[in-house]
C-alpha cells in the first residue's frame, strides 16, 4: 500500500513540473530560429550526428522560450553537395549557423558564390586542425571544432614503435577533407621516422560515394598489396562503410591472417559499437584507437538512453545501437550553438559563441587521450590508454602517475594482443612474396681471401655456391631480424670500389663481403655496424738475430723446474747411496755419493748398483733424466734460433728508402692507400689476387713486404706464420669491415641492430676462431707450431714423473730403515743400555756436586755471620768505655 502511495506522489510531482514548464512556455513569446546541419547521412557517423543534434535541440526547446529548428542537408560524402548544401541553408532557409562535416575549402568555395556565408558561423566537426589556422580573414566565422589529425598520426606511430615494425603500408580514403590537406601524410611519415619506421607503400582509395563498383576497386588495390612483402597495414583515414568493404575483401584474400597487422583509426574504431556482427568477424585481431571519454557518467547514460530510443525509431535496420564520441561531440556543439542563439535573439556573434563554451583554439572537443582497442570475438577489448605526453598506460591513474616516452623501448603494456590468425606473438609484418623482386646483394667474386667470401661454380650441378666468414655473419644477422628478408647473392667481378658504386647507383640493393669502411665511401653509401675491427698490417719475412746473452741456457727451464730437478736429484741420490753403502764398497764415502750424482746425469757412472732396491729407485729417475734432457735440448735450441728471429724490414720508411717492391690485394683500396697516403710508386706495387701466391712472391724476391687489412693478416699469419713470416711496424687503424647499403636505407639500421645481437652472443667471435683454426691446422704442422714457441718449460709437464720418483724413493727409504732396525736390534739395545747407564752416572755425579756445593755455601755463610757479630760487640764495648 505504501508503494502505491509513493508512486502516486511521484506522478503528481512529475505532472506538476510538466504543467509549470508548459505554463512558463505559454507565458513567454516563442521566436522560431533555424540552425543548419551539413551531414553525410549515408554514413554511420552522419546518422549518429543527426540523432545527437535532434536530441540536443529537443532538450533545448523543452526548457527555453525560443524555438530552434534543425535544417539538415545531406552531403552524401561529396564535396560539391556539401557546397550546394551550405549555400541552400544560407539562402533559402536563412539559418543562424551551420554545424557539420564541412571543410574550410568547401566553406571558402561557397562564400565565393554567396557573400552571406562569410557572416554566418560555421562549426566544422571533423576537419583536421593540425596545420590550418583556426580563423581565416576570408571566413572570420569559420570555427574548426574537429580533432587534431596530428595527434592521430602520433598515436598510429606510437603503436608501430611499440612493436618495432620497420616498414608499413598506409591506406587512406580520399574524401572531401582528407584530400584537402596533403600535409597529413607528411605528419604520419615524420612521426614514423621518430620511432624508426618508414612508409613502404601507399594506397589511396577514392571516396566511397565516387565509386561505381567499390568492391572491384578495393579488390584490385589489395591484389597489388598482396604481391608486396609488407604486411603492416595502417588505415590512416577511412569511413566505416569503406572499411567494412576493405576488411571483407582482405579477409577473402587471406590478408587478415597470420603474419598480418591491421591498425584502424578513430573514425572506424570509434564506431565499432554500432557495426553488425559480420563486419566484426572480418576484423578479428585488428588493433586501433578511439577517442577516450567518460562513458560511465550519469549525463552520458541519460544521453545514451535517449539516443538509442530515437535511433531505433529512425533507423530500425541497424543491429547495434550505441552512441559514439562523434554523436556526443555533435550533441555538445549543438547545445552550445543553441545557447548562443537564445542569447543573441537572432544574430550570432563570435563572442556569444565563445561564451557558450565554443573554444577559440578549436580544441575544446578534442580529447588528448585515446583508448587502444583490439577486436576479438563479437566485440573488442580495451588494452591501454595513450596520450602524447605520457605514452601508453593501463588506466587513467597510472597514466597520471607514470611518465613514459613514446619513442622509448617497448613498454610491454600491449603484450596481450590477439593478432589476426589467432597467434599470440607479435607478427613480423613481413612475408615472402613470389612476385616481388628479391634483393640483389653483391658479393666480391675475385677477393684474394676466399676465407671471407668464396664463390665457386659447380659445372655438374650448374649451380653457384657462395660461402665464407662474411657470408655466415650476414646470414646470422638476417636470422636476427624481426622480419623475413628475401634476397639473392650476386657475384661481382669488379673491385670493391666498383661494387660500392653499384650500390650507390642502385644497380645492387646491397653488398656483403670483407668491405672496409672508409671515409670516401661513406659519402656514397651507408655502412652497417662493423662486424670485425680492421686496420692495415705489414707482413715481411723473418731473419735471424743471434742472442749474445751469457746465461741463456738457464732460461730453457723455469726457476721452479730447476729447483724441483735439483732437490729431487739430490734426494734420489741420497736414498741410493744410503742403500748401496751397506753392500757396495765403491759407494761408502760421502764423496762417492757426490760424484755419483754428477755422473748419473750423463749416464756415465761407473759404480755398479748391486742392490735391487737401489735399482728400483734409480730406474724411474733415469727415465726422468732422459725426458728432461731432451726437453732442455729442444727448448734451448728453440730459444737460440726460432725465438730470436726478427722482421727483415722494420717499417715502411725502410721500404721507401730502398725503393722496394710490395704486394697487396689488387681489388682492394690498399692500392690507393699505398700510392696516395704512403707515397709508394705505382710501379713498385704488385697486385696479388690470391692468398696462396704471397709465399712464392716472397721466395722469388718479387716483393719484400705485403700489406693486408687486419682480418686478412690474421688469416695469412694463421696459415703461413710457421713458414717464416712475421708482422712488422704499427697497425694503421680503420673503421672495420661492414656491409654496404644505399644512402638512407632502413635495412642498414636493422642489420646493424641484428649484428650487435650477434656480436653480443659471441657467435661472430666463434665463427672467426673456427676460420683461423681451420687455416692454421691446414698449413702448419704441430711441430712447426711448437717450434714457434720459445718460452721456458715449467715443471707441470713432468709433475707425474716427479711424483712417481718421489714415492718410489720415499718407500725405498722407509723400507731400508725398517730393515736396518730389524737386523741390528741387539746392537741398538746394548747401545741404548750403555747410553742410559752413562746418563745415570752423569746424573748421580751432578746431584752430588750440587749437594756439596750447597753445604759449603751454607757453612761459609754461618762463619761470616758470627764474625760480623763479634766485631759489632767489640765496637760497642769500646764506645761504652770511652
Amino acid at each position: 500500500m505504501s508503494l502505491i502511495i509513493c508512486f502516486f506522489v511521484l506522478q503528481l510531482l512529475t505532472w506538476s513540473r510538466v504543467l509549470l514548464a508548459h505554463e512558463s512556455r505559454n507565458n513567454c513569446s516563442r521566436s522560431i530560429m533555424s540552425i543548419g546541419a551539413v551531414l553525410d547521412l549515408s554514413s554511420q557517423m552522419g546518422k549518429h550526428q543527426k540523432i545527437a543534434m535532434q536530441i540536443a535541440l529537443q532538450e533545448f526547446n523543452r526548457l527555453s522560450c525560443s524555438k530552434l529548428d534543425l535544417k539538415i542537408e545531406n552531403s552524401h560524402g561529396n564535396s560539391a553537395h556539401a557546397v550546394a548544401s551550405a549555400m541552400d541553408l544560407t539562402q533559402s532557409k536563412q539559418v543562424l549557423a551551420i554545424i557539420g562535416t564541412i571543410t574550410h575549402s568547401e566553406a571558402n568555395l561557397a562564400s565565393e558564390f554567396d557573400d552571406t556565408i562569410k557572416n554566418i558561423p560555421i562549426l566544422s566537426l571533423i576537419s583536421p586542425v593540425a596545420r590550418s589556422e583556426k580563423s581565416s580573414p576570408l571566413l572570420p566565422y569559420f570555427i574548426q571544432e574537429g580533432y587534431d589529425i596530428n595527434l592521430h598520426m602520433q598515436c598510429i606511430a606510437a603503436i608501430v614503435g611499440e612493436f618495432r615494425w620497420r616498414k608499413v603500408t598506409v591506406i587512406y580514403e580520399l574524401d572531401n577533407w582528407f584530400s584537402s590537406d596533403p600535409g597529413i601524410l607528411l605528419d604520419l611519415s615524420y612521426s614514423l621516422r621518430l620511432v624508426g619506421s618508414e612508409i613502404d607503400n601507399h594506397v589511396a582509395l577514392p571516396s566511397l560515394s565516387s565509386l561505381l563498383d567499390p568492391k572491384s576497386t578495393i579488390e584490385n588495390e589489395l591484389n597489388r598489396l598482396k604481391n608486396k612483402s609488407n604486411r603492416v597495414f595502417l588505415i590512416a583515414h577511412s569511413s566505416l562503410e569503406l572499411a567494412n568493404i576493405l576488411f571483407e575483401k582482405a579477409k577473402q584474400m587471406s590478408l587478415v591472417g597470420k603474419g598480418s597487422v591491421w591498425v584502424i583509426p578513430d573514425g572506424v574504431a570509434g564506431l565499432l559499437d554500432s557495426v553488425n556482427s559480420s563486419s566484426i568477424l572480418n576484423m578479428q585481431g585488428v588493433i586501433g584507437f578511439k577517442t577516450h571519454f567518460m562513458e560511465t557518467s550519469k549525463a552520458f547514460r541519460r544521453f545514451k538512453f535517449k539516443f538509442r530510443r530515437r535511433f531505433v525509431l529512425e533507423f530500425p535496420e541497424e543491429e547495434n545501437i550505441n552512441p559514439s564520441f562523434f554523436a556526443l561531440q555533435s550533441y555538445k556543439a549543438t547545445r552550445a550553438v543553441a545557447q548562443a542563439a537564445r542569447e543573441s535573439q537572432g544574430k550570432l556573434t563570435l563572442e556569444q559563441l565563445f561564451k557558450s563554451n565554443i573554444s577559440r583554439n578549436g580544441k575544446f572537443w578534442q580529447s588528448q587521450t585515446f583508448n587502444i582497442i583490439n577486436v576479438i570475438g563479437k566485440s573488442y577489448r580495451e588494452l591501454a590508454l595513450w596520450s602524447p605526453e605520457l605514452g601508453f598506460s593501463k588506466n587513467l591513474i597510472t597514466q597520471q602517475l607514470t611518465e613514459m616516452n613514446t619513442n622509448s623501448a617497448s613498454s610491454g603494456i600491449l603484450s596481450t594482443v590477439y593478432w589476426p590468425g589467432g597467434i599470440q606473438f607479435v607478427p613480423k609484418g613481413w612475408t615472402h612474396s613470389t612476385e616481388q623482386r628479391k634483393l640483389q646483394i653483391g658479393v666480391p667474386a675475385k677477393g684474394a681471401f676466399t676465407e671471407f667470401v668464396n664463390v665457386t661454380y659447380d659445372k655438374n650441378r650448374n649451380k653457384t655456391s657462395i660461402t665464407g666468414f662474411s657470408i655466415d655473419v650476414f646470414k646470422e644477422a638476417v636470422h636476427n631480424l624481426s622480419y623475413d628478408l628475401d634476397f639473392a647473392f650476386v657475384p661481382f667481378n669488379g673491385s670493391y670500389d666498383e661494387m660500392v658504386e653499384q650500390v650507390y647507383n642502385k644497380t645492387l640493393d646491397a653488398a656483403v663481403g670483407d668491405t672496409s669502411i672508409m671515409a670516401y665511401r661513406y659519402h656514397l653509401v651507408d655502412f652497417s655496424q662493423p662486424y670485425v675491427d680492421s686496420g692495415i698490417d705489414m707482413v715481411v719475412t723473418e731473419q735471424s738475430a743471434k742472442s749474445k746473452e751469457t746465461w741463456i741456457f738457464l732460461k730453457a727451464f723455469t726457476k721452479g723446474m730447476w729447483l724441483m730437478m735439483a732437490a729431487l736429484h739430490i734426494f734420489v741420490g741420497f736414498v741410493i747411496w744410503l742403500i748401496e753403502r751397506q753392500v757396495n764398497e765403491e759407494l761408502k764415502g760421502f764423496g762417492s755419493m757426490l760424484w755419483f750424482l754428477v755422473t748419473v746425469i750423463f749416464y756415465a757412472h761407473r759404480e755398479p748398483i748391486r742392490s735391487p732396491l737401489a735399482r728400483t729407485v734409480l730406474a724411474p729417475w733415469l727415465f726422468v733424466i732422459l725426458i728432461a734432457t731432451s726437453t732442455f735440448t729442444a727448448s734451448l735450441t728453440s730459444m737460440m734460433t726460432v725465438s730470436q728471429l726478427e722482421p727483415s724490414v722494420l717499417d715502411i720508411k725502410s721500404l721507401l728508402k730502398r725503393n722496394s717492391p710490395v704486394g697487396c690485394n689488387g681489388n682492394s683500396f690498399i692500392v690507393k692507400y699505398l700510392t696516395e697516403v704512403q707515397k709508394f710508386k705505382p710501379e713498385n706495387i704488385r697486385r696479388i689476387n690470391s692468398i696462396n701466391d704471397y709465399p712464392s712472391a716472397f721466395q722469388n724476391k718479387d716483393i719484400e713486404a705485403a700489406f693486408f687489412i687486419a682480418p686478412h693478416a690474421k688469416v695469412f699469419m694463421a696459415k703461413y706464420s710457421c713458414r717464416g713470416f712475421i708482422k712488422a711496424g704499427n697497425t694503421f687503424r680503420l673503421g672495420g669491415l661492414g656491409f654496404v647499403f644505399p644512402k638512407g636505407s632502413t635495412l642498414a639500421t636493422d642489420i646493424s641492430e641484428a649484428l650487435l645481437k650477434v656480436l653480443e652472443s659471441g657467435e661472430i667471435e666463434q665463427l672467426e676462431k673456427d676460420m683461423l683454426t681451420i687455416e692454421g691446422n691446414a698449413s702448419c704442422s704441430p711441430l712447426e707450431s711448437k717450434a714457434k714457441d720459445g718460452s721456458p718449460t715449467g715443471f707441470q709437464p713432468f709433475l707425474g714423473l716427479f711424483c712417481i720418483c718421489s714415492i718410489v724413493a720415499v718407500l725405498a727409504l722407509l723400507y731400508n730403515m725398517i730393515c736396518l732396525l730389524m737386523s741390528n736390534v741387539l746392537t741398538f739395545t746394548s747401545y741404548i743400555h750403555l747410553t742410559l747407564t752413562q746418563l745415570r752416572r752423569i746424573w748421580r755425579w751432578t746431584t752430588r756436586y750440587f749437594a756439596r756445593s750447597s753445604s759449603r755455601f751454607q757453612s761459609g755463610s754461618l762463619r761470616s755471620v758470627s764474625t760480623a757479630t763479634v766485631t759489632r760487640n767489640a765496637e760497642e764495648t769500646v764506645i761504652n768505655t770511652q
